[in-house]
């Protein structure tokens, strides 16, 4: 399967590079940066560290995508509408990792996904996936007498907090709550003082050298705590979970979907 990478010079780009060798019937033939990288211009798997792959890094996704029959996109929230409309114009299906977008950007997504099929997760773990399960049936099955918590922990580089994984968690804890995130999400005290308001889902977050990703639930009640916790030592496990989503998502009708279609098969 041919594949292009958009954002691949960050640290998950590099990982994808590995993940796509590591899988035996993908092939990098597209590779996109910024335009003003220093990238640009360089063969892609030299300038990650590697050996050549005969694919030479371009400032512009319409031309990464020559060929791939699927595009996965690492980069920042920024990039991606215009990602969005390359991938659009080239009829090509693509996985989000991207996280930290905003309304209008959201809006292009699912705009997008009217024309092509667009798999878009917070996190490409199959382990976190099976957490998010986790918080929905913990959730559903506790009172509201057990506090929830949400805490995450990301290196020092990571600009969006809490992470989009810690929302989905939040989200996953409150449909088990019978209610929305928006409404119950609490994501500062600081100022507020009083005791905690019963029903809120809380956030606490990290953010310190190379930590690639820690998520705990915490369920909070009468004599006792429950934890639900992932910690990821390697991002070649996210790397591998986009792999698996883009080899699903070929040739899938247009939509939106989710790492649970995809692990579900």
């Amino acid at each position: 399967m041919r594949v292009a990478i958009l954002g691949v010079s960050g640290r998950m780009g590099r990982a994808l590079i590995a993940a796509l060798d590591e899988s035996r019937d993908c092939v990098l033939t597209g590779a996109c940066v910024s335009a003003g990288s220093r990238w640009v211009g360089q063969d892609a798997g030299v300038a990650a560290g590697g050996t050549p792959r005969q694919v030479t890094v371009t400032g512009d996704p319409v031309a990464a995508l020559n060929g791939a029959a699927v595009a996965i996109d690492f980069t920042l929230p920024a990039a991606t509408s215009g990602n969005l409309r390359a991938c659009v114009e080239a009829r090509c299906p693509l996985v989000i990792g991207t996280t930290g977008h905003d309304d209008s950007a959201r809006q292009d997504i699912a705009a997008a996904a009217r024309t092509i099929p667009i798999v878009m997760a917070p996190n490409m773990s199959v382990g976190v996936n099976l957490l998010l399960g986790l918080a929905e049936i913990a959730a559903r099955s506790l009172d509201a007498s057990y506090d929830i918590e949400i805490f995450e922990a990301h290196h020092r580089h990571k600009k969006d907090a809490p992470s989009g994984t810690a929302l989905a968690l939040g989200a996953a804890a409150a449909k088990g709550r019978g209610t929305s995130l928006e409404a119950a999400a609490e994501y500062s005290r600081s100022r507020t003082g009083g005791p905690r308001a019963p029903g809120k889902i809380g956030f606490a977050f990290f953010r310190g050298g190379d930590v690639i990703g820690d998520h705990t639930v915490i369920l909070a009640g009468p004599g006792e705590r429950i934890e639900l916790v992932h910690r990821a030592h390697d991002r070649e496990i996210f790397a591998r979970g986009a792999v698996r989503a883009a080899h699903w998502v070929a040739g899938k009708p247009p939509g939106r979907y989710g790492m649970a279609e995809v692990l579900l098969g």
